[in-house]
C-alpha cells in the first residue's frame, strides 16, 4: 500500500483524499499550515466573502448538499459544507494542523518523497500530492512609504480577528474580485470608503437571492442549468463569439442602469476585450460606488504617507486603514514549498518561464508527483470543483496503477507533456486572454499559465480513463542472484 502524502487541506486537497479513500487508498495523511482545513476559505473572512459560482453548483458531484440557505453562500456556510464533507469521508481526521511543508526531495534509492517541515521535523512518502491552490498567496504591492502609514493595514485575504470598519476612513487599493464583494459591505457603517481603481471590470449581474426552508432539499435541481450557464460563459474568452457579445452587452446594461453619472460611467467602462480579465459579478458594487462617504478614485498611487494615501496629482486621501484588495500571486505556483526532483532539479527552476505539466497535474523529472489545481487547470467561468473532481480520478487511476503493477515509481513522458502543452496554448492563443495584460499570464515569458481554454466539460472529457504509455512506469527492482 501505498504512502501518499497530500499539501493542503481546502477543496483540492479533500477532493483528492476523498477519491482516494474510496477507493481504496488508506494511508493518507494531509498537512495543513493554518489552523483548520479549509484553504482560502478559511483565509477569507473579510465581510461579503462570498462565492461568485452558485452554491448548488459550487460544491462537489458526491456530496450535494441540502441546507444552503442562498443561492451565492457566503465564506462561513462554504466553510462549513468542507468541513461536512471532511467529516464524513474520514479526511478531517488526517489532517494535521499547523504544519508547513517547507520542502520535499525525490530519493531516487528509495523512489519516495523526503518531505521537510518548518519545525525541522521529515517524513518519507511514496507519492507526493500538492494541493495549495494558484490563490493562496497575497499580493501586496511595494507602494513608497507604506512603512509610514500610522494607521492600520492589511490584505483582504489576512482580515484581522474582530476588525470593526464602521466610523473608519478606509482607503481599499484594488477594485477587482475581491473588492466588489468588501466594498458593499463595508461602506454601510465606514465613515469613508476610498476605492482606488487601475482599471475597470466588466460586472455581470448576480441572480442572488435567500432559499426558502422548504427549498433548499430542491436548490441541488439547480446544478444542472448553472452547469450548462457555466459553459456558455465559458465561451465568452472567445472574441467576437456570439457568447462574449451577449455578456458584453449584459455587463453594459448592468452599468447603464445602475450608475446614471455619465462621468462615473466612463469611469468605470472597461476598454479591453470582455473575458480577458476575470469578469465579475455583483449586483450591489455600483450602488455602493454612488453612497456619500464612498469615493472612486482613478489617479495613480504616488506614495503612502503617515495620514493617508497620496496621489500623483499631488490630493491626500485621509485614511486610517488601508486595505490591499489586490490579489494574489497566481504565477508563482506551490510559493514557499521547494520540490527537488530527479538529479536535483528544482521545480521552479523548471518553471521560470511559466508553469507547465502534462494535464496540468504531472511533470517530467518529478517521479510520484501529482499537483492538483496545476498548471492551465483554472477556468475564467463555471465551478473549479468540476475540475478538481476529475484531476482527483485521474490521480486515483495513475496509484491505482501504480499500486497494482508494482511499479515503484511514474512520471509523465516529456514527447507526451510536450503535445499536450502545445495543444493547450495553440487553443489559448485564440482566446481575449491573450490580447491584453492579466494575472493568468507569466510577467516575463507572458505564458498563459493559469487558465484552461473552455469550460470543464472540455477538460472532464480527456481526463477520462488514463493512457499508460503517456506515461514512463519504472518496474521493481530486479532481485540480486
Amino acid at each position: 500500500m501505498a504512502r501518499i502524502g497530500i499539501i493542503g487541506s481546502g477543496f483540492a486537497g479533500v477532493a483528492v483524499a476523498t477519491e482516494l479513500l474510496r477507493n481504496g487508498h488508506r494511508d493518507i495523511r494531509l498537512w495543513e499550515r493554518g489552523d483548520d482545513l479549509g484553504g482560502v476559505w478559511r483565509d477569507n473572512t473579510y465581510p461579503g466573502a462570498a462565492c461568485d459560482v452558485p452554491s448548488p453548483f459550487y460544491s462537489f458531484s458526491f456530496a450535494p448538499w441540502r441546507g444552503w440557505s442562498r443561492r451565492y453562500a457566503g465564506q462561513r456556510e462554504i466553510l462549513r459544507y468542507l468541513r461536512a464533507v471532511a467529516e464524513r469521508e474520514g479526511v478531517a481526521e488526517r489532517v494535521r494542523l499547523r504544519t508547513t511543508v517547507e520542502s520535499a526531495t525525490w530519493d531516487a534509492d528509495a523512489a519516495a518523497w523526503l518531505v521537510e517541515f518548518d519545525d525541522g521535523a521529515t517524513e518519507t512518502v511514496d507519492i507526493l500530492i500538492t494541493a495549495v491552490g494558484q490563490l493562496s498567496t497575497p499580493v501586496i504591492p511595494d507602494l513608497d512609504g507604506a512603512a509610514d502609514f500610522a494607521g492600520r493595514s492589511f490584505h483582504t485575504a489576512r482580515w484581522p480577528e474582530g476588525f470593526d470598519p464602521a466610523g473608519r476612513e478606509i482607503a481599499v487599493i484594488g477594485s477587482a474580485a475581491t473588492a466588489v464583494q468588501l466594498v458593499p459591505a463595508i461602506a454601510e457603517t465606514a465613515a469613508r470608503v476610498h476605492v482606488l481603481q487601475r482599471s475597470p471590470n466588466y460586472i455581470w449581474w448576480k441572480p442572488d437571492g435567500g432559499y426558502a426552508p422548504w427549498y433548499r432539499p430542491w436548490s441541488r435541481l439547480e446544478r444542472p442549468f448553472f452547469r450548462w450557464l457555466g459553459e456558455q460563459f465559458s465561451r465568452a474568452i472567445e472574441e467576437g463569439s456570439i457568447a462574449a457579445k451577449i455578456s458584453r452587452g449584459v455587463t453594459q446594461w448592468q452599468l447603464k442602469r445602475q450608475v446614471k453619472d455619465a462621468a462615473l460611467r466612463r469611469a468605470l467602462t472597461p476598454e479591453y476585450p470582455i473575458g480577458c480579465k476575470r469578469i465579475l459579478f455583483s449586483n450591489d458594487f455600483y450602488p455602493a460606488l454612488q453612497r456619500p462617504n464612498v469615493e472612486l478614485v482613478t489617479e495613480r498611487i504616488e506614495r503612502l504617507e503617515p495620514d493617508g494615501v497620496r496621489l500623483a496629482d499631488g490630493r491626500l486621501l485621509r485614511a486610517d486603514t488601508v486595505v490591499y484588495a489586490t490579489g494574489f500571486a497566481a504565477q508563482s505556483f506551490l510559493h514557499g514549498i521547494r520540490i527537488t526532483g530527479s538529479g536535483g532539479e528544482d521545480l521552479h527552476d523548471r518553471w521560470s518561464d511559466g508553469a507547465r505539466a502534462h494535464r496540468g497535474m504531472y511533470v517530467p523529472g518529478f517521479p510520484n508527483l501529482v499537483v492538483m489545481y496545476g498548471p492551465n487547470t483554472n477556468l475564467g467561468g463555471s465551478s473549479i470543483l468540476l475540475m478538481l473532481e476529475a484531476q482527483a480520478a485521474h490521480a486515483r487511476r495513475v496509484v491505482d496503477r501504480l499500486v497494482a503493477t508494482g511499479a515503484r515509481s511514474v512520471q509523465p513522458t516529456v514527447v507526451a507533456e510536450a503535445r499536450w502543452d502545445a495543444e493547450v496554448q495553440g487553443a489559448l492563443a485564440s482566446t481575449a486572454w491573450s490580447s491584453c495584460g492579466n494575472w493568468y499570464r507569466h510577467p516575463v515569458s507572458q505564458r498563459i499559465t493559469s487558465n484552461w481554454p473552455g469550460g470543464p466539460t472540455s477538460y472532464v472529457r480527456v481526463m477520462r480513463g488514463l493512457d499508460p504509455a503517456e506515461f514512463a512506469w519504472n518496474g521493481p527492482p530486479v532481485p540480486a542472484g
